[in-house]
């Protein structure tokens, strides 16, 4: 993977973590392991994010140990010509302090000799907890030899510490590198979009066969013409129906003159994901029906864009976008006013959740559902209970995280219209999500993923093209 984070910028995120630990701490980050995919071949590698957030290095079979005192080695494969030849480039203890600025470097071969050495003394272990397999058990095995050496005058941590707690914090609010790295995937990501739609229009007006594997052609297509790594999730190319179904994969279903298309795709560059979604007439004109949804749900995601801004709470764009879709749901008759009231009434009793039944966003970043917390930190302890109007379930409420710049979040508001008896026909089957990813900042947020456009006119005047 090419890289254009400067070393010097993955050192000060080791700095930082070096202080949290106490100075008699030690932190212990694996990247993630290969993975097999059927005999003899494996899947597409991926570095783990933290690793890779305090490292800026891709290679498997490597683990990263960062002390109180603001030491850091890495352990990482050896230099091996005959793997090489097979497997890549490797880079190597002996080159790994220069080229990544880390302290000292070993083989991987002699982390559990070295990490009993190095955890001998210390008041604490961090390490990510319940994401890697077997590491806590490996943990516990380095600490049983320090304690070997007690009668020694040794001393064994007595202290194991989620060292997620401390990076999710860090890796929550993007700094300028970041934010750039996510303006270009998101570029990548919406010229991709743009070609899936203009496709889908030339191949009907063709007469073609058209297939929801077509259109997840030209994404992968454009993703890695523009320079991305990787799509950062399964794509969804969902047509007709199928769009009501939240989670469909990319298949082979056709794509007809008259339905709609719902895209949810984005592309990963330089470790970090972009997430955008989009849902347009497969023939470039929208229908009545189809139309009126869509305006609805492109209304909600306006007022949730407008509700997102420094200074307001996360849950916030989820209920500005609630309030808009819940009075369209009345007024396009999705809903029947006689039977579930007022707007509040159907916000109460979340009857809206029948065509709307997922949250307005998410964090975004080195994962599509990035870490960070999403209650208020300050607040944690601040706990009220309300009962869910659905389920009966007794819910703990707390204050939602405080957005602030430089933090990253989807906007995705969506209706989702399944056949049923009491919902009018001419809605029947019709799935619309609109997403775009949004920077915080001081006055508002800035819109990285609108490099597709999103006004129905807008769609419509791209697909006649």
């Amino acid at each position: 993977m090419t890289n254009a984070t400067p070393v010097s910028l993955y050192a000060q995120r080791r700095a930082r973590v070096a202080a949290q630990l106490g100075k008699d701490g030690l932190a212990v980050i694996p990247t993630a392991p290969e993975r097999q995919r059927n005999r003899d071949s494996d899947f597409i590698y991926r570095h783990d994010s933290y690793f890779y957030y305090l490292t800026g290095f891709t290679e498997p079979n490597a683990t990263l140990v960062i002390t109180g005192d603001g030491k850091s080695t890495l352990f990482c494969a050896s230099k091996d010509l005959e793997r090489e030849i097979w497997d890549g480039f490797r880079l190597g203890p002996e080159a790994a302090p220069a080229g990544l600025g880390v302290d000292t470097a070993h083989s991987i071969d002699e982390l559990d000799a070295q990490m009993p050495k190095l955890l001998e003394n210390r008041d604490a272990v961090w390490y990510p907890f319940a994401i890697h397999e077997g590491l806590e058990s490996r943990v516990g095995d380095w600490l049983n030899k320090v304690r070997a050496r007690v009668r020694y005058g040794a001393l064994c941590p007595e202290q194991q510490r989620d060292l997620c707690a401390v990076l999710d914090e860090m890796r929550l609010v993007k700094d300028a590198q970041e934010q750039d790295t996510m303006r270009r995937a998101a570029q990548i990501s919406a010229r991709g979009h743009v070609r899936a739609m203009k496709l889908a229009a030339r191949m009907l007006r063709e007469g073609k066969d058209v297939r929801e594997y077509h259109l997840d052609a030209e994404l992968l297509h454009e993703f890695r013409m523009g320079g991305s790594q990787y799509s950062a999730y399964g794509a969804i190319v969902a047509a007709g129906a199928n769009a009501c179904v939240l989670h469909y994969r990319a298949d082979a279903a056709p794509i007809r003159d008259g339905e709609l298309v719902l895209i949810d795709a984005g592309c990963e560059l330089d470790g970090y994901a972009s997430d955008i979604t989009r849902t347009f007439p497969a023939n470039g004109k929208f229908t009545g029906p189809q139309r009126a949804l869509y305006d609805l749900v492109l209304a909600s995601q306006e007022a949730a864009i407008a509700a997102t801004k420094a200074g307001a709470r996360f849950i916030d764009p989820h209920e500005a976008t609630v309030k808009v879709l819940a009075q369209g749901m009345l007024d396009v008759g999705l809903l029947d006013k006689n039977k579930v009231g007022t707007v509040d009434d159907v916000i109460e009793k979340r009857a809206y959740f029948q065509f709307y039944m997922h949250r307005t966003g998410h964090w975004i970043g080195m994962d599509v559902h990035d870490c960070g917390s999403y209650v208020e930190p300050s607040q944690v302890g601040e706990v009220s209970e309300r009962k869910d109007p659905l389920s009966g379930e007794l819910i703990k409420n707390r204050p939602s995280r405080v957005l602030k710049p430089g933090m990253v979040l989807t906007i995705e508001p969506g209706i989702y219209v399944r056949p049923a008896e009491d919902v009018p026909e001419q809605f029947h089957n019709i799935g619309i999500r609109i997403e775009d990813d949004a920077i915080v900042t001081e006055t508002g947020c800035e819109l990285i993923s609108r490099g597709v456009p999103v006004k129905a006119d807008e769609i419509e005047a791209l697909m006649r093209a």
